[in-house]
């Protein structure tokens, strides 16, 4: 029987969290320009797209062209968190739940993005979605060089 799972990768990021978050949150349409290779659109279907149960459909490229549907399940202005859960869309048919959450953090030494996974497999056929993690760590670090020359 599958059972829940929660994968995690972080990575050093040099702008400041404050700036990757408010992409992520508010400005996640010019993830459009930032990485066209990877984000091919992004609909509003629901709310505003900001907020708490907005609902959106991303394609994006991993491998291959993948639609998606998710709703943003929290935000933490304080902790500088989104979680985000899938609630259509190719992913679905794999998992029987599914939710992204990223979370930035700044150290006296080093900036962190930790992007984390929480998962049901539909079956223990379905593998670790562990090629997600690395497409939203990579986008993660290509948004944090584009910050850099903004």
């Amino acid at each position: 029987m599958a059972q829940m799972m929660k994968i995690e990768l972080q990575a050093q990021i040099e702008s400041s969290p404050d700036r990757l978050f408010d992409i992520y949150k508010n400005k996640s349409n010019l993830l459009l320009k930032i990485c066209p290779h990877r984000v091919q659109t992004i609909k509003v279907l629901e709310g505003d797209g900001k907020t708490v149960d907005s609902v959106r459909l991303w394609t994006y490229v991993l491998g291959g062209p993948v639609i998606a549907k998710d709703k943003i399940d929290a935000i933490d202005e304080k902790n500088h968190s989104i979680t985000f859960k899938l609630i259509g869309g190719e992913v679905t048919k794999y998992f029987k739940s599914f939710k992204a959450a990223i979370q930035l953090t700044a150290n006296p030494d080093m900036n962190l993005v930790k992007w984390s996974l929480e998962f049901e497999k539909a079956n223990e056929e379905v593998p670790t979605p562990y090629s997600h993690l690395d497409f939203l760590v990579s986008m993660s670090k290509e948004v944090d060089a584009y910050l850099l020359k903004a």
